[in-house]
């Protein structure tokens, strides 16, 4: 497939497109149609026809299933084209099998076949459809109605082909993607049945006994949490305290743990500090290797497990264990706190969801020899960075696709069709 840079544009109300192109209502061109509200009464989680709620969007699965009367025209085929009315309006083409099409789900088709391509109409939906639910205020959720397709317009090749050549090309990149997802997908089930294999039966025991916290191999020991390390509160920062940038420390917020690449170790921080600052404040600086996780709020029920990368603080919303090293291996207790101790039975019974130090310093854990620890962790560990290195592909493949859509789709760059010549 042979690419060109388009030189020759013209304005119009959404911007400059090749000159050959048209701007089109999208009314004009596209057929919509809502969900219907079809009778809970029917509803099974066993038979019957699959029913296509927002929830099911993007997973080409569902949970629910429909066994009453319905109209043959709020079936939903493979291939289809669907929009999420509430919320976030989120463009996806239905992999899944045969379904209905239930409300504040809406299923959009091309009026004519031979005007606009539908994997090109799937593409080129997405932005003004996002850009709409930007537009759009609400104090709760925002809810997408037929009359607002009436004002969006897209930018339509004149060429059915050239329609045709652009949706290949990015469905190219999306097959790249599935695939990517699918490999995520996989290596993690083989990560958590490790995990529940190594947690509980360790490596190569043949004897085992039952203990208060259930069957593990006889060798290990049952430990409360305070005796192989350090439990801490985080520090109480003044309010209007935002830290440095590039300073000695990172300084960790709960929000931190979702920055890219801070999916189990924290590298960075939107904040650092300084000795200074951390002695004028007197907020204590723990090592790198420091287990931290949300203690406040309904974010506890996240389960966000993290280590420190290098020395650091964090806020009083986060709870932290230094463990002594000649006892317990870091990334084996990491792998513990997200698979065998749930935190969140700890949480109080209070309008604020909370976790006490002094709760957390009484929980049993099982404890293996020193060896064992570093080797099931080092297993584990294997996982985790095959499971890095497809994340970065996955990244790395959707920025590849979001520039190809800016410039595709806007007729920046064209792909050359026989008889359309640059």
């Amino acid at each position: 497939m042979m690419f060109y840079k388009e030189t020759n544009f013209k304005e119009t109300p959404i911007g400059k497109i090749p000159k050959d192109w048209e701007v089109v209502m999208f009314s004009d061109v596209v057929n919509t149609l809502p969900g219907f509200a079809f009778s809970s009464k029917f509803f099974s989680k066993e038979k019957g026809i699959p029913l296509i709620r927002i929830r099911d969007l993007g997973k080409d699965s569902t949970e629910t299933f429909y066994n009453g009367p319905y109209e043959e025209e709020y079936l939903v085929e493979k291939g289809d084209i669907l929009v999420s009315m509430d919320g976030e309006f989120n463009v996806c083409l239905w992999k899944g099998p045969s379904g209905l099409l239930n409300q504040r789900v809406m299923k959009i088709r091309p009026k004519c076949k031979e005007k606009l391509d539908a994997l090109y109409l799937y593409y080129v939906s997405q932005k003004p459809l996002k850009s709409f639910e930007y537009q759009i205020a609400a104090t709760t959720v925002k809810h997408l109605l037929t009359e607002h397709f009436r004002l969006i317009k897209i930018p339509l090749p004149t060429e059915i082909k050239e329609q045709q050549k652009i949706a290949e090309v990015l469905s190219t990149i999306d097959e790249a993607i599935q695939k990517t997802n699918e490999i995520i997908a996989k290596t993690e089930r083989l990560k958590k049945g490790l995990m529940q294999e190594l947690l509980t039966k360790g490596i190569g025991h043949k004897e085992f006994k039952d203990t208060e916290i259930g069957r593990i191999p006889k060798e290990w020991e049952v430990v409360r949490l305070e005796t192989i390390g350090d439990i801490v509160n985080g520090f109480a920062f003044p309010i209007k305290y935002q830290g440095k940038k590039g300073s000695k420390y990172i300084f960790v917020k709960v929000s931190d743990t979702n920055l890219p690449g801070n999916e189990k170790y924290i590298f960075v921080t939107e904040n650092t500090i300084d000795d200074e600052v951390a002695e004028k404040l007197g907020a204590k600086i723990y090592p790198p290797g420091t287990l931290i996780f949300p203690k406040i709020g309904m974010v506890i029920y996240l389960r966000k497990v993290r280590i420190l990368a290098k020395g650091g603080t964090f806020d009083n919303n986060i709870m932290g264990i230094v463990p002594n090293e000649k006892i317990m291996n870091r990334e084996f207790l990491y792998y513990l706190l997200l698979e065998k101790i749930d935190l969140t039975k700890l949480v109080g019974r209070t309008t604020a969801p909370s976790i006490r130090k002094s709760e957390v310093e009484k929980l049993k854990i099982p404890c293996p020899s020193l060896s064992e620890q570093q080797k099931i962790a080092e297993i584990l560990s294997t996982i985790d960075k095959k499971l890095e290195i497809e994340r970065k592909e996955k990244a790395r493949l959707e920025r590849i696709k979001q520039g190809l859509m800016d410039l595709l789709l806007t007729g920046k760059i064209r792909v050359k069709v026989n008889h359309i010549v640059p």
